[in-house]
């Protein structure tokens, strides 16, 4: 028991160093791995090692400062490769991004958060980063209002708990009975929109993207800039489209209509496996 006590803070300790180069800035020191996982010097460093030398980690030559290692976008590529949303939509998705010209997202629940599987960008979205692997709040945003529209107001409250919810911005929704008024309107006209409630200047149209059984496994969204989305002007467009999408992906997955939904069950804080 003790040996596999050790073991297993030995790979805690691993995973939280791979974490802080996650979190942390583009590339860090010995020390500033140390401080952020409140490891002691000697560890950090022992560690980075081990992991510089399995390929999760990579260390530059002349500053000595650590990054994460490419080794892991293989890893990724696999954990996506082998997700049947991420598989039945990429192609999907891309496309939209094409033909909108706005960024395409597709999400999933995980506990309390959204998690991206994958992003395109269109020609009039562009972003300096990579989404796909990213979290966000769910009730801040197009996405998770999608995806919260899979579960009841018991069950909602449940994956957020609190009478407040945090704000983002001054748009932000921040209690659950306007987060209700939210969901029922989803669920009403089959999308949900986000205007600058997750972040100032951009806007997003979502909707739900179903499985086999009817549940809400996913969630499908175009965003971008304000001037971009244009809802007063684009509302019906981007709808018809996303909604078509989504739809398409939903069949994918086995889904064929309204009448073999059935209620969402929290019995694990993932909404996919």
């Amino acid at each position: 028991m003790a040996a596999e006590s050790g073991s297993n803070q030995s790979v805690e300790r691993a995973l939280g160093v791979l974490r802080a180069l996650s979190a942390g800035r583009s590339e860090m020191r010995v020390s500033d791995v140390a401080k952020a996982t409140g490891l002691g010097l000697s560890t950090a460093s022992r560690l980075l090692a081990t992991l510089e030398s399995a390929g999760f980690v990579d260390r530059d030559p002349i500053s000595g400062l650590y990054r994460l290692g490419l080794d892991l976008v293989s890893l990724g590529g696999s954990v996506l490769n082998n997700h049947p949303v991420h598989r039945e939509a990429r192609q999907t998705a891309q496309n939209l991004a094409a033909e909108l010209g706005l960024g395409a997202n597709v999400a999933v629940r995980r506990g309390d958060r959204l998690f991206y599987l994958l992003n395109f960008e269109g020609r009039n979205a562009p972003r300096s980063f990579v989404l796909g692997g990213q979290y966000n709040p769910l009730h801040a945003t197009g996405l998770g209002k999608a995806l919260l529209s899979g579960l009841t107001a018991e069950q909602r409250r449940s994956v957020l708990p609190g009478e407040t919810l945090p704000a983002y911005t001054p748009r932000t929704v921040t209690n659950h009975e306007q987060l209700d008024e939210e969901i029922a309107r989803t669920l009403a006209r089959g999308y949900a929109t986000e205007i600058e409630e997750l972040a100032l200047g951009r806007a997003c149209v979502a909707t739900p993207i179903r499985d086999g059984s009817g549940a809400v496994v996913a969630g499908l969204s175009v965003s971008g800039p304000l001037s971009a989305i244009d809802l007063a002007q684009r509302e019906a467009e981007l709808v018809r489209a996303v909604i078509e999408a989504a739809d398409s992906i939903s069949i994918g997955l086995g889904y064929v209509g309204p009448a073999h939904v059935t209620p969402q069950r929290l019995s694990t804080p993932e909404a996919v496996s």
